[in-house]
């Protein structure tokens, strides 16, 4: 897995465009409300009845924050009022209660995922009562990979206990900046030295694997502060990271009027903040998996794209590559067989939806063949750097050269560029490409011709 990833200044400025991250294809601004509880229900229905029946993701969204980071673009709901997670446990059991049903029970949860929000919102207590609802529907396998997201100044030794008593074997932190200058910009002050303790206190308890949030372009940021936040990264080592680009959209997230702009670093500034972190991470041992993500040789992660089986889903890059996602809570988004779902983001909806004794489902997509072939070629490209086209054409029974025509004659200017390399049978990105993998997908997004929604940049 050894990479030279070279960083080429001028063609980062050419190709940086704005476009979808591909957490899912076709994205979600495709999602429309023709999609409701009836489509869901014939999606499950249908997964049941394939052949061998997929194991199952479950992922949970627990969307309150006791305090606000300015940056934040997250379904949240900012409150210190801790009566209101008591109500949603109670709704949540109701969407277990209604959803767990619909699923052969034989298909066994493989991998388990708390986010929002602050999943550590739950004190004790409510975390084993989610847990027990949890198990009290679905079967979770016994080497079940459940991992949760921490705010180190939410989390006590005690709870990180809890948490792997109960069978938690991984964990991200957020970080974003030990810079407390930063820190103070978008209202998130934690000292490095809590940051270790936590870390230490989780593997300590027996997690297998620390991820570690950071972010790139807040205000006050430079080469040098963000350097100084990497060293201490690289000393206390996590297992994985993630390296996110800040898009200062304001228009479309509230709290980020509250982030001068004057005070974010300049775009060159900020694009030698990523050249640095892309170099020190290398030199420290950190594979570049793709996209924002790193991990040491030693995790599953690397294995997973040594091996042909990485996935890409809501979640961001994962392991489990045939998994159906179950998705519970305000927000939430599924991915079960030839469809995708999400739950209305409005508690206040939420809440109504299910009272009623419906699913909370507003809308989603079920994919046509086209969205499923293109699908493919694109979590193809941007999990493994690679697309063989004798695959894609076993499956589909297309000619590539002739069904993409088109788009292999977009990506010739790529070519031209060293991004890519295309021969006959294959596209390979190349290590100079690799950090624009989300532009070289882009030409074959189809729905990007039509698309006027606002994504972030990619670099």
């Amino acid at each position: 897995m050894a990479q030279t990833l070279q960083f080429d200044q001028d063609l980062i400025r050419k190709y940086d465009k704005a476009g979808p991250r591909y957490t899912s294809y076709p994205t979600a601004p495709q999602f429309t409300n023709a999609f409701g509880e009836a489509e869901l229900k014939r999606s499950i229905a249908r997964s049941n009845n394939e052949m061998i029946p997929k194991p199952l993701s479950l992922y949970v969204h627990i969307p309150f924050c006791d305090t606000i980071c300015y940056y934040c673009a997250c379904n949240k709901i900012i409150t210190k009022n801790h009566s209101l997670s008591d109500e949603y446990l109670d709704l949540l059991e109701t969407e277990l209660g209604m959803l767990s049903p619909l699923f052969d029970p034989d298909r066994e949860i493989e991998q388990l995922h708390l986010g929002g929000g602050t999943p550590t919102f739950l004190n004790d207590e409510e975390m084993m009562q989610l847990m027990a609802l949890i198990e009290d529907h679905f079967r979770i396998a016994p080497d079940c990979e459940m991992s949760i997201e921490i705010d180190p100044r939410k989390v006590t030794d005690q709870s990180l206990r809890t948490l792997t008593n109960i069978g938690f074997n991984r964990m991200s932190l957020g970080v974003q900046d030990f810079d407390e200058r930063v820190q103070r910009a978008v209202n998130r002050v934690q000292s490095y030295e809590m940051v270790r303790d936590r870390l230490q206190a989780a593997r300590e308890y027996g997690v297998q694997s620390v991820n570690m949030d950071l972010i790139y372009g807040l205000p006050f940021q430079s080469v040098e502060t963000f350097g100084r936040t990497l060293d201490k990264v690289i000393e206390l080592r996590p297992d994985r990271l993630s390296i996110f680009n800040y898009a200062h959209l304001p228009e479309r997230f509230k709290p980020q009027r509250r982030i001068n702009a004057e005070d974010l670093p300049s775009p060159a500034e900020k694009l030698d903040i990523f050249q640095l972190t892309l170099a020190r991470l290398q030199e420290a041992g950190y594979v570049y998996i793709g996209m924002d993500h790193f991990a040491l040789e030693s995790d599953s992660m690397v294995k997973a794209q040594q091996e042909g089986t990485l996935q890409r889903n809501f979640q961001g890059y994962s392991t489990h590559a045939d998994t159906d996602l179950v998705a519970i809570g305000v927000s939430s988004i599924a991915s079960i067989g030839d469809s995708y779902s999400q739950n209305s983001s409005d508690m206040e909806s939420y809440r109504e939806l299910l009272q009623s004794g419906q699913l909370p489902v507003v809308r989603g997509l079920q994919l046509s063949d086209e969205d499923r072939l293109r699908k493919q070629v694109i979590n193809q490209l941007i999990c493994h750097f690679h697309l063989d086209f004798d695959r894609v054409e076993a499956v589909w029974d297309i000619r590539f050269s002739e069904h993409f025509a088109s788009e292999l004659e977009q990506l010739q200017d790529m070519v031209a560029d060293g991004l890519v390399e295309i021969d006959a049978r294959s596209i390979r990105v190349t290590d100079k490409g690799r950090l624009l993998i989300r532009t070289v997908c882009m030409v074959f997004d189809e729905y990007l011709r039509h698309n006027v929604v606002q994504f972030s940049k990619v670099i």
